[in-house]
């Protein structure tokens, strides 16, 4: 039995951080790149309507889904830590996009215990209710209030859109290799006596 369980955010943090930023531009006419997105809401990075943004997201949601890429080194560090750790992921996807969501993690091969569609940035409650003893986000205020209500350490996912300062115990990292190194220390392997 695996002693420790990882809560573990998708978009941004297991897919790609640039994954919305093809679809966006060729829907808006932009050319958007990762570095022109500071802050989490994207209508902010270019002159659209809230809601015509909206309405596009929610009719392109499962395409976008389906077509993210996964990030650099996610599949194998994940197939790593699955050895050890339970996986579960909580996303604040909504349950309209479940099934495209389980498809896209069956084809890339990335492993999991648990995939929880909350529908909601919202994740304190769902990583109370299945007890994770870490979690991975890319989204700054929910690793400050995931690590500040839980007191677990919390990986952050670094990129333009959450650079604000963090408090110790949100560790910033820059790829999941980083992460692994943090986990090692973190959690390391009991010996056998």
């Amino acid at each position: 039995m695996r002693e420790f369980r990882f809560g573990i955010d998708i978009d941004g943090t297991v897919t790609c951080p640039t994954s919305l930023l093809p679809h966006i531009n060729k829907q808006f006419g932009c050319n958007l790149v990762l570095d022109d997105i500071k802050e989490y809401d994207l209508t902010k990075a270019f002159p659209v309507k809230e809601e015509e943004f909206y309405e596009w997201y929610r009719q392109a949601e499962a395409t976008i889904y389906e077509t993210s890429p996964a990030v650099e080194h996610a599949k194998m560090i994940l197939l790593e830590l699955q050895q050890r750790f339970e996986l579960y992921y909580i996303s604040a996807r909504g349950k309209n996009v479940q099934d495209c969501t389980v498809q896209w993690f069956e084809r890339e091969e990335i492993p999991y215990d648990h995939i929880e569609l909350i529908g909601s940035h919202h994740k304190i409650e769902t990583a109370k209710k299945f007890e994770v003893d870490a979690f991975f986000e890319d989204k700054h205020d929910n690793a400050v209030g995931i690590h500040e209500e839980l007191n677990i350490p919390v990986f952050l996912f670094d990129t333009p859109y959450n650079r604000e300062p963090i408090p110790e115990g949100v560790i910033r990292v820059k790829s999941w290799q980083e992460a692994n190194e943090w986990i090692n220390k973190l959690f390391p392997l009991k010996e056998i006596v």
